[in-house]
């Protein structure tokens, strides 16, 4: 009775497991690159409506300052509103900020929202 030859079965083996983990390595990056841009858009929302709510309080336009915020953060405001008076008001910040890793079927743009107002 005579063994077939086997040589080359690891090699091929060891293509199949690297191509397995190049995949799910390649997976983990993407979904890594969204979660950092969904931390960075919400962080610039954050300061966005925050530095809105600040400005206003001064007498400044809330509106402005926050797109200049988000700007400086690498967003664009993409819709802010203020509601109340002078004494009692929040602000609400919405922004976009471009994904840095651009996926087919995923979104380009990473949006987020945040409210600030004053503390009484």
């Amino acid at each position: 009775m005579s063994r077939p030859d086997q040589r080359g079965v690891a090699t091929v083996m060891m293509v199949g497991v690297l191509a397995v983990v190049m995949l799910i390595s390649g997976a983990a990056m993407i979904v890594a690159g969204y979660a950092l841009g969904h931390h960075r858009a919400r962080a610039a929302a954050d300061l966005a409506a925050l530095s809105a709510a600040a400005a206003f309080e001064q007498g400044g336009d809330g509106c402005a300052q926050a797109r200049r915020t988000a700007a400086a953060n690498g967003a664009k405001v993409t819709s802010c509103e203020q509601i109340g008076d002078i004494v009692d008001f929040v602000f609400t910040v919405k922004v976009g900020l471009r994904a840095t890793i651009r996926v087919a079927g995923l979104p380009g743009t990473i949006r987020a929202e945040a409210h600030a107002g004053p503390v009484h």
